[in-house]
């Protein structure tokens, strides 16, 4: 295992998240939910408050940078005794289909093994049909939804990290950035 401070993929560079990117991390999740969905007050709630939502507690938010530019964030936020759910993951509409998604996934998946997560969930909605497929690639696997927690969220999926999906996954990145 090898820790991440910074990862650096072509023109994307992930980076830990720092209070200057706040308007960045509300902007582009911002952007998504209102377009799809109705913001809720756990969102707003994150959104507005990331350092207190997420990292308070023991999670992280990373930033991907496009040659210079703050183009997409991911947040993990601990769950449980080494759970960590993949949220709040957004790219800006101008620097889509770049690769950007996969680095935040590859960069949050290296973070949360940093963190000593067992596993990883996420919540999404079968609106969203390319991220799910990006998370099948990555190797999540589908959960019974429970209610309460979104109420747009009628897919839920986990990924142990010891598994040999996600160690393929990071393996397969690590060597192609190399």
């Amino acid at each position: 295992m090898f820790i991440i401070e910074e990862i650096e993929m072509n023109a994307i560079t992930i980076v830990p998240y720092e209070a200057k990117y706040q308007p960045y991390f509300e902007k582009f999740n911002r952007h998504w939910i209102e377009a799809w969905f109705t913001m809720e007050p756990l969102d707003e709630y994150v959104l507005t408050n990331p350092e207190e939502a997420i990292l308070k507690d023991g999670g992280a938010i990373l930033m991907a940078l496009y040659n210079g530019q703050c183009a997409g964030t991911v947040g993990l936020r601990k769950v449980a005794d080494k759970v960590y759910e993949f949220t709040k993951m957004a790219v800006d509409e101008n620097f889509r289909r770049k690769g950007i998604a996969e680095a935040l996934s590859l960069a949050s998946l290296e973070k949360a093994k940093e963190l000593d997560a067992i596993k990883v969930i996420l919540y999404s909605n079968t609106k969203n049909a390319n991220a799910i497929k990006l998370y099948e690639k990555i190797g999540f696997k589908h959960l019974q939804v429970e209610a309460g927690v979104y109420e747009r969220a009628n897919v839920k999926m986990e990924l142990p990290l010891r598994s040999a999906a996600a160690e393929n996954f990071i393996e397969a990145k690590v060597k192609r950035r190399l």
